[in-house]
């Protein structure tokens, strides 16, 4: 039976116009799935349906979405997210992926209708390309009586401008020069910042992505060596919004804070004192 699928130019030309047309005609797409924003099922009989693939170097996931959560696009992440969000996907017991016919380089693997559901943690990685540590923690922000997730990004030492030798600090410059906004207070849901994304991958947050300065598919901003899981409720918020809020503050103003309540006072003070940048990023999701 033909499938409601939205299958963008950027994908059809990434897969081929006959895999494209297989999926169209519902040979090589599930009827019913996961959808890889919301993690509720969708059927693609009955509504439509947004065809997400993300490209790594060698290997690829065609993954499917509520078309009202995600429209259909490709994001370019790494191979070792996409080979953990595989691994991911295999581990929980559900189908194995399935290979899709390849017509163009990479190799194509659609995603299950099932994946694991994570958990909240923190997890550390490298800011790119300043290469400074930086500390990034999931959790719900109260903003006008209304939870929404957030991130909170903190490197764990100053970070100097590229090509500079200074000692100086230049994280939230460079963040403002990127479009983040300064805030003084907590007190409304920053702006979109438009070309960046919060990539989740199997239910995890892999990367922030910002756009690519020689044009083309974003890149990853900041990427986590290992997943970084998150609750249930953040996912729920997350896609009820279909964006995340993500504040950014210089080393010492934030600090590794046990509870969500200690987060936010320690947010509050970080904006008092002007050591505060935020802005709201859409969601690309697997």
């Amino acid at each position: 039976m033909p499938r409601m699928l939205d299958v963008s130019d950027e994908v059809r030309a990434e897969i081929g116009d006959e895999e494209a047309a297989r999926l169209l005609a519902g040979e090589s797409a599930p009827g019913s799935y996961d959808c890889t924003s919301c993690r509720t099922p969708g059927d693609s009989e009955q509504e439509r349906t947004s065809t997400v693939l993300f490209i790594g170097d060698e290997t690829a996931v065609l993954a499917f979405a509520h078309a009202t959560c995600l429209p259909s696009q490709v994001v370019q992440v790494t191979e070792e997210q996409l080979q953990g969000a595989v691994r991911s996907i295999g581990a929980v017991g559900a189908e194995s992926p399935q290979q899709v016919p390849q017509t163009h380089q990479p190799q194509y693997v659609q995603q299950p209708q099932h994946v694991q559901q994570p958990h909240q943690s923190q997890q550390p990685s490298n800011l790119v390309p300043e290469q400074a540590v930086l500390g990034v923690t999931s959790g719900l922000v109260l903003i006008q009586n209304e939870l929404h997730p957030a991130l909170v990004v903190e490197p764990t030492a100053p970070v100097a401008r590229p090509g500079t030798l200074g000692s100086g600090d230049d994280f939230l410059p460079l963040l403002i020069e990127q479009g983040f906004m300064p805030l003084t207070e907590l007190a409304a849901v920053p702006p979109v910042l438009h070309g960046w994304s919060v990539l989740l991958a199997a239910g995890q947050l892999h990367a922030v992505l910002q756009p690519n300065p020689n044009g083309g598919r974003p890149v990853a901003w900041w990427q986590a060596h290992q997943p970084l899981q998150v609750t249930d409720g953040w996912r729920a918020a997350a896609n009820k919004h279909q964006q995340v809020l993500m504040f950014a503050a210089p080393v010492g103003s934030i600090g590794r804070q046990p509870r969500e309540d200690l987060m936010r006072d320690a947010l509050d003070k970080a904006a008092a004192d002007g050591k505060l940048v935020a802005a709201a990023l859409p969601l690309a999701g697997i």
